[in-house]
């Protein structure tokens, strides 16, 4: 048994929202309690005892939508790289480090990423994975860091014809062999979808190999008008709008999860939330690639099960919910926008999006859920209670202040130290593999 107390504690359970001294009682990898501290542990003795010092307690976060690869891209210098567009970024960037990347190098980058996930309290991660360089055993390497580190995943591979026939069979195929082996597998702790890069880099003979060869009880994970050139290749090529020739393709529907979805319409909207299909939203990188702004606050009001992602760009969901929150207010000018969409994606919606992959209740501190629980360094300098949480998270937090990461019941951070591998050298192996990356890229190979 395990007992985290003594913090200001938000639960997210609208039973019991806040605690002013909460604490939570963890036995095995499930939640045996939430109540005042003094109260667990009575009803606890004897269990091991870690003391949020008056900091604040919570849910650990989930990451709707990551992407593991990108991690040595930080700092990297391409040769001739000098996008003018959305294409030029894709194509002098990330597929230049995806056709280069090693299975040795996915691994570290898993390893990145995932360590800096539990720094920022993410214990869920979504992950949408390429490495064109080396596809078949890609998405067991970024396994084999998950499971080594204790951190909960759902993976899949982004399928495109974007590098030839062969290859995107080869990548249908890793998709395939990967969720037959993560729906037998009955951790609770990885799950698979069927990934899709974007429909301007898929056939239609793709998308039929992948309706015939897609195992049941999955969905698809796929990027959704990024770009304006995705939809206006569609409507060339197809002759319709792209979420019309997913419809048409059966890959929407409740397990199915759409990145982006910048240039959608309203009947576009309206099929997504028929059909029961998510959404997840990535404030910064849309911002970054210049991409424009989603109708994301329209979304939500229409009841889409739209959560909130990173993109890879940063690990800190604090992070993309402060550049969420002023994105939409300056794109609609309009200063009520945005703030209680984006919360109800990060904490409501982002949960409901795990627990159609995972069968524990995440994003939740209550009996029964998953012993997913951080604890943040935050003294609030203003009142806090259980109505004005929210304000206090956005403007007096980031992904930073987590001092302790549990996840499944496993403590996997405490007072800033990493306990679950050998930091220092899973950094020095890192840099050293990005070195090579780079030099490979650079040297034409």
């Amino acid at each position: 048994m395990l007992i985290i107390g003594n913090g200001r504690m938000i639960t997210r359970d609208g039973s019991q929202p806040f605690f002013e001294n909460g604490a939570v009682a963890i036995d095995g990898n499930k939640i045996h309690m939430v109540g005042d501290t003094e109260e667990v542990k009575k009803a606890c003795p004897g269990a091991e005892y870690i003391d949020a010092k008056g900091g604040l307690i919570m849910p650990a976060f989930i990451n709707a939508h990551e992407h593991i690869y990108s991690a040595f891209a930080r700092g990297l210098s391409i040769k001739g790289y000098n996008p003018s567009g959305f294409l030029d970024i894709l194509d002098g960037q990330w597929w230049t480090i995806d056709r280069h990347l090693t299975l040795e190098q996915t691994r570290l980058s898993a390893y990145a990423t995932y360590i800096d996930s539990i720094r920022n309290g993410v214990t869920t991660v979504f992950d949408h994975h390429a490495s064109f360089g080396h596809i078949t055993g890609s998405l067991s390497a970024i396994e084999d860091a998950a499971r080594d580190l204790g951190i909960r995943t759902c993976l899949c591979y982004e399928i495109s014809d974007r590098d030839g026939m062969d290859k995107s069979r080869e990548s249908v195929m890793e998709n395939v062999n990967f969720i037959k082996h993560a729906l037998a597998d009955d951790s609770d702790m990885i799950a698979a979808m069927m990934g899709m890069h974007a429909s301007f880099t898929i056939s239609d003979q793709t998308m039929e190999l992948c309706n015939e060869l897609k195992p049941e009880g999955v969905g698809y994970h796929i990027h959704v008008a990024e770009g304006i050139y995705d939809l206006h290749q569609c409507l060339k090529e197809h002759n319709k709008r792209i979420v019309d020739r997913l419809y048409d393709w059966n890959i929407l529907g409740p397990k199915t999860l759409l990145g982006h979805c910048i240039y959608v319409n309203e009947h576009e909207m309206d099929l997504i939330k028929e059909t029961d299909t998510m959404v997840v939203h990535n404030p910064e990188s849309n911002m970054g690639n210049a991409c424009g702004c989603p109708p994301t606050m329209e979304m939500v009001h229409k009841g889409i099960i739209t959560g909130l992602g990173t993109d890879g760009y940063t690990h800190d969901m604090l992070e993309s919910w402060k550049v969420a929150n002023i994105l939409h207010k300056h794109s609609l000018c309009d200063p009520n926008a945005a703030w209680a969409e984006v919360p109800k994606m990060l904490f409501e919606n982002n949960a409901v999006i795990a627990g159609r992959y995972f069968k524990s209740p995440l994003g939740v501190l209550k009996k029964g859920a998953a012993g997913d629980v951080i604890v943040m360094d935050y003294d609030p300098l203003t009142p806090m209670h259980g109505d004005n949480v929210n304000g206090h998270l956005l403007f007096g937090t980031n992904g930073r202040d987590v001092v302790t990461t549990v996840c499944n019941g496993k403590v996997l951070m405490k007072d800033r130290e990493v306990l679950v591998c050998d930091v220092e050298k899973v950094m020095a192996d890192c840099r050293q593999s990005a070195k090579e990356l780079a030099d490979d890229i650079n040297s034409g190979k």
